[in-house]
């Protein structure tokens, strides 16, 4: 009988839960504790010491409020793996940015390199006389100093020839002239009277050699106001520069030409070849007053022509920029009384007055004229003093311009090289003064610039860590 009493009981306790049979052995004091399987197991390693989990029996108020700092955790960890990501971004941008930096300075050295050659260049060039000269200016030379031989030439001895040796001079220097104005946007200056003088001088040579008032007309206008022009435009006589011959040739061979005409060739030929040279001269004995009228008409009719095709119908490009005869002289002599005086005047009627004074100085320019045509040696001298006054103008132009551009550069050149290697940048590493060889500027670039690479190179790298940290801070 007790063996079939025993025999329920362990059954009974076969068929309660495993989890019970734990309650009780807890309560009466015998708690083992709670096994966990393999796979468990495994996974408990896997996961952080911050996810451990407490079993629910022994949850505790504690338990509870630490499980609720759960997202402040959770935002520490994002948090620092965000910060990795900035440091990784913040890293690459330095790299960047060094990258740059580096570039730029390569760059920058690398003009200075140029620049500094291309001065030594020019230096040695300049002191070099065979090159300093261009092919363009040994012909300007040659055909200015060829023009002063031939021209004299022809007017002591064969001035029946002057003409045309002044006609085909013409053909020669014109289209060089309108190309070199013209690229240069100068081309209106083409338009000022001293060109129209030169027009209307080959129509009395070549179409109306029988136009008296035709011939009075030019002769005025070109020992009046063209002549003058030499001092006024400051023509001179340098032989190297085509621009400044042509403009010399312009206004200083008509009333050679003229003179020559009127006072050299043969009484015979005059009358067969220039007729009205020679009713002017011997026939109709013509005053100061006709010679003015004369003078005026065709003075007029240049004046109205330029005012509607140049400064009525360009004026959008003049008041741009394209410089004139007007634009030119009101620059020039802004300082002067008379330059002031116009600039007073309201805009519209500064050109009515430039117009005006213009005219007034062609008429007080003509009133000697009637001395240059009657007289042949009064006439000569003011040729003489006009070729003088251009060969002034020339000299100052060599020495005080010319002369003192060359010595302005070569004073910046020596301050460029003083300053290039008295630098901080130009430290031992650089190259010092001793390594540079006292008869080569050559050396002092190369010593120079050897030693700027590793300078840039370093102020590359502190431009990038200033970046960087300025970034840093940023964030």
């Amino acid at each position: 009988m007790a063996e079939d009493n025993s025999s329920p009981a362990s059954s009974m306790e076969d068929l309660i839960p495993e989890t019970e049979l734990l309650s009780s052995n807890e309560s009466a004091g015998d708690s083992p504790k709670l096994s966990r399987s393999s796979s468990f197991a495994s996974t408990a390693q896997w996961l952080n010491d911050d996810w451990e989990f407490t079993p629910l029996d022994k949850l505790t108020v504690f338990d509870v409020l630490d499980n609720l700092a759960l997202p402040q955790r959770l935002e520490k960890i994002n948090k620092s793996l965000n910060l990795k990501k900035h440091r990784d971004k913040v890293k690459a941008q330095y790299e960047k940015q060094k990258e740059r930096v580096k570039k730029r300075t390569d760059e920058e050295l690398e003009k200075f390199k140029t620049k500094y050659t291309k001065g030594l260049d020019d230096l040695i060039v300049q002191w070099n006389d065979t090159r300093a000269i261009s092919a363009r200016e040994k012909i300007s030379f040659v055909v200015g100093v060829s023009n002063i031989f031939i021209t004299g030439f022809l007017v002591g001895g064969y001035p029946d020839w002057i003409h045309i040796w002044y006609s085909l001079q013409l053909v020669y220097f014109m289209p060089i002239r309108y190309y070199s104005y013209h690229k240069m946007g100068y081309h209106y200056f083409l338009a000022d009277l001293c060109y129209f003088v030169n027009v209307l001088l080959l129509l009395s040579i070549w179409v109306f050699p029988n136009s008296r008032r035709l011939f009075i007309s030019t002769y005025c206008l070109a020992y009046g106001n063209n002549a003058w022009a030499i001092a006024m435009w400051r023509n001179s006589l340098v032989f190297h520069s085509l621009d400044k011959v042509t403009s010399l040739f312009i206004h200083i061979m008509p009333p050679l030409v003229l003179h020559s005409m009127v006072h050299q060739l043969d009484p015979a030929f005059l009358t067969t070849r220039f007729p009205a040279v020679a009713r002017v001269k011997g026939v109709e004995k013509y005053g100061l007053l006709d010679m003015i009228l004369y003078a005026t008409i065709p003075y007029a009719l240049w004046q109205i022509s330029y005012h509607f095709l140049i400064t009525v119908r360009r004026a959008a490009q003049i008041k741009a920029g394209r410089p004139t005869s007007f634009t030119w002289l009101r620059k020039s002599y802004a300082k002067t009384w008379l330059g002031k005086l116009v600039l007073r005047l309201p805009e519209k009627l500064q050109e009515v007055a430039f117009m005006l004074i213009q005219y007034l100085y062609a008429l007080l320019t003509m009133l000697p004229c009637i001395f240059w045509f009657y007289n042949r040696k009064v006439s000569g001298i003011f040729i003489t003093c006009l070729g003088l006054w251009s060969v002034y103008n020339g000299a100052t132009y060599y020495i005080d311009v010319f002369g003192k551009r060359f010595q302005k550069e070569l004073e910046q050149l020596k301050a460029d090289v003083a300053k290039w290697q008295n630098s901080p940048e130009s430290g031992p590493s650089s190259g010092s003064s001793e390594d540079v060889p006292s008869a080569s500027l050559g050396g002092a670039a190369t010593t120079t610039a050897s030693g700027a690479d590793v300078v840039l190179n370093k102020a590359a790298d502190i431009r990038g860590r200033n970046v960087a940290e300025n970034l840093n801070l940023a964030s």
